[in-house]
Parts: C-alpha cells; structure tokens; sequence
C-alpha cells in the first residue's frame, strides 16, 4: 500500500518546504518539493494543506517501569501515550526491578518490548560500582548506552567511588549517559533546611537542596573523566546556567561531550512550584527563571544538543508531601511536542530547532539506522501536526494510566493529528491502532 501525504509543509534539515511524501512497505519511497508532482500512483491520499510534517521524535530518556513497578506504567501504556505526542522512537533507563544491570536483565526488556511497545525501541544498560566488566558483552548495534548515575535519584544505582567510576569510564564502548548531581552536596543541604524549618519541608526547597552546586560539581567531575579516558559523555537533563559553562558549541560530529535538556526545565522554573507543588518535582530540580532563560538559550546556540522527556510516571498518592516525601518525576511525553510547539509560537524557537533537537540530532548522536529525518529509503516515522488548532488538557486526555500531567489545564495550539512509525499509522486524530509493534533501533556502530 502506497500512501501520499500531499501539500504539507515538510519540516526537514533546517528548512521548512511546501511538497509531499510517498511512503510504502514501511519506508519513504518519495520526497517532492518545489512543486514536483509524485511519480508513483498511491492509494491513500492525506492532504496536508495547512499542517506540517515532521520526523518522528526520538526520545533519548524515558521511564516505562516495566518490570517490577508496573503499578505506575507499562511499555504497552506508555508507547499509546508516546504515540498520541508524535513521538515514534524511545531510548529506556535501567532504574527498574530489578535493575538493567545484567546482560540477562537487558535481554528480558527487549523481549518484553516485542510483545508489548507500539513505537520502536532501544534500552540503556546500567552501570553499577562492580558491573563494568559486561560492557564487552553488550550488542553495541543494538544497545543505545550506559547510563550511570553520579547522584543519588530513583532505584539506588548511585555510582560515586573514584576506582569505580575509573573503571565505568575506561571500560566503556557506548555513550555514557550519566545523571550528574552530587550526594553529598544534597545530604548536607537537606539537614540544613530540616534543622532551620523542621521535617515537613515544602516542596519549593527541592531546588535548593538539589542545588546548583550540586549539579556543577558532579558535573565537572564527570567531564574531567570523559576527558581522562576519552568517552562520549551525554549529560541528561541540564538545569543550570553554571553547567552549560562546562559545555561547548560545536556541531554534533566534532564533540565528545553533549548536553540533553528536558520540556519542563524549558517550560517551568521555581516560580512555578506555588502553582503545582510536587507535579512539577524532579531530579535534578527545576531551578530560577534565570537558569531557564540560559537552558533555552542553549538550545539555540548548539550548548545543548538534545530535547529529550525524563517521561517518570508516578501514581498521584505518590506525589503526595514537599521536598522530602513526594516522589521525583513526572509524566511528560505525550505533551512534549505540543508543549515545545507552544515555544515556537512564543518565539523562544523556531520549529526548525525543534526538529533538530527532538529528531535529527538524537538520531545523528547515536547513529541510529535511516531513522529521524525525512529522506528517500528511510525508515517512515513521521508525525502530522496541525497549528491553530487550540485544546486544553484535561485528566480524561492523559493516556499514561496515572492520568495526571504537569500540563493538565494548559492550552496548547498545536495538535498532533496522525503518527506513523515504519510506514504504519499508530494514532489517528485521537484513535490508537493498538495492534501495531514497534521494532528495536540499529545503532551505525
């Protein structure tokens, strides 16, 4: 079956062109610009006139909870929801029970993927303080990275002995995708706050006890080891202006160290936590309207490379408590693309950078397989949007079975209209075809 999506605006490497797209057999078999008409007979025909259509996104740090915490999500629920945001691919971390440390583990997810994920799909494998002798054992085709974590977060894989992380680092032959903030920093804030305010702190000093410091200083350390060993390091989710100093601006192909920031460190900043409390509570915190308007700035400015979600669902009565009890994370990614479309129309980016950050360059970063641009032979992960077409978010939207979001309420005025991950149409103006699998992502290594 050959499928024409005809008078859109294409949204490709750094330009946005009027034409159309044949796909087919799950790839895309034409692209026509300037005014060239298809040179195949097609039997669907969409007409796209007013909208725009992008690459799938690829999300390079998701939170699924599949095995072990299945109470908050699944693969299956959560790739509905990524599906309905236009989001086609995911990369998935290894905080899960039991934890992706074991070469048996890693198989288990991408078994349990096959079954069960709508969209394609790629798993970090865990570092531990005694694991790093398995790097050797990894399909480095088909595993995304390493993730580590230099500071203590969700699922108690912290990793901070210098001998250990030496041995991460030197031992490593993938991406290391690492959560930079330092414990100690954060034990001696949190006992400070609670001898000055008592036990039940409130949720605005989560960024004062996940402090800047925090994160520069496990940051720098993570770069001086990059450094030392020379390994890509991917910073995950950037949320000071500090760390962005640690950072360069050349192109994707000409740097071992590049930086992620998340839709909410664009969206919100500690004003906000009056309004949402522990909805908008994460690791590490978001910070300043100061910190915000430097991340957004690096966004422009080639200092961060990737827009990717940290998607963490928790049950509601989980977020429940301030700084100390309510659990971190929130639920984000069938909202991302509309909530950074938002951006674009307030004039923060253009819709050419997004494109750029949320398909081509995670795409280009870890060399996956004919995915994340629209191209002839590629791979058909394509997303339809519509502007102009306003909707508030309300609980009875939210598709991820905790059915809240720090979104809930906002208006947004971008729609996603039809998903397709290889040539298949997965969502349809609010109508998810749950038959349809994903496949697991070829990384060019």
């Amino acid at each position: 079956m050959r499928t024409l999506i005809s008078n859109v605006t294409i949204v490709n490497e750094g330009k946005s062109t009027i034409g159309s797209v044949i796909i087919s057999a799950n790839k895309i078999i034409e692209v026509h610009t300037g005014g060239r008409k298809p040179g195949h007979k097609c039997d669907e025909t969409i007409d796209g006139t007013g909208m725009y259509l992008l690459p799938g996104v690829i999300d390079d740090h998701v939170h699924f909870r599949e095995p072990g915490l299945t109470h908050k999500a699944t693969i299956y629920s959560e790739t509905i929801a990524a599906a309905a945001g236009g989001v086609t691919s995911f990369m998935e971390m290894p905080n899960t029970s039991p934890a992706t440390t074991t070469v048996a583990a890693l198989q288990d997810k991408f078994k349990r993927a096959a079954k069960d994920s709508l969209i394609n799909y790629s798993f970090y494998f865990g570092a531990t303080n005694s694991n790093s002798h398995l790097f050797g054992k990894l399909n480095r085709r088909k595993i995304c990275g390493i993730k580590l974590f230099m500071g203590s977060s969700t699922g108690n894989m912290l990793v901070d002995g210098a001998d250990a992380l030496d041995a991460v680092f030197s031992n490593a032959n993938l991406p290391i995708a690492v959560h930079c903030e330092d414990t100690d920093i954060i034990n001696a804030n949190a006992r400070k706050y609670k001898k000055e305010h008592g036990e039940e702190l409130d949720v605005t000093f989560h960024p004062l006890i996940r402090s800047e410091k925090a994160c520069y200083k496990s940051l720098k350390r993570a770069v001086e080891l990059a450094k030392k060993h020379d390994k890509q390091l991917h910073v995950l989710h950037i949320s000071t202006e500090r760390e962005l100093k640690l950072l360069s601006s050349k192109s994707i192909d000409k740097k071992n160290i590049t930086a992620e920031v998340t839709p909410a460190h664009l969206t919100f900043c500690d004003k906000d936590y009056s309004r949402l409390g522990a909805h908008i509570k994460c690791n590490p915190a978001i910070k300043t309207e100061a910190d915000r308007e430097a991340l957004r700035e690096a966004v422009r400015n080639g200092k961060i490379d990737i827009i990717g979600t940290d998607h963490a669902p928790h049950l509601p009565k989980e977020k429940e408590g301030g700084a100390l009890k309510a659990t971190s994370g929130m639920p984000s990614i069938q909202y991302s693309l509309p909530s950074m479309l938002r951006l674009v129309d307030e004039g923060v980016f253009t819709i050419e950078q997004i494109v750029e950050k949320m398909c081509h360059t995670p795409a280009e970063y870890f060399k996956i397989d004919k995915r994340g641009f629209i191209k002839k032979g590629y791979m058909a992960d394509l997303v339809l949007v519509a502007p102009n077409s306003p909707y508030t978010v309300t609980k009875e939207d939210i598709l991820s079975p905790c059915k809240w979001s720090p979104f809930e309420g906002e208006t947004f005025n971008w729609k996603v209209v039809r998903t397709w991950v290889n040539g298949e149409c997965v969502y349809n103006n609010g109508t998810v075809d749950t038959t349809i699998r994903g496949k697991a992502l070829r990384f060019n290594r």
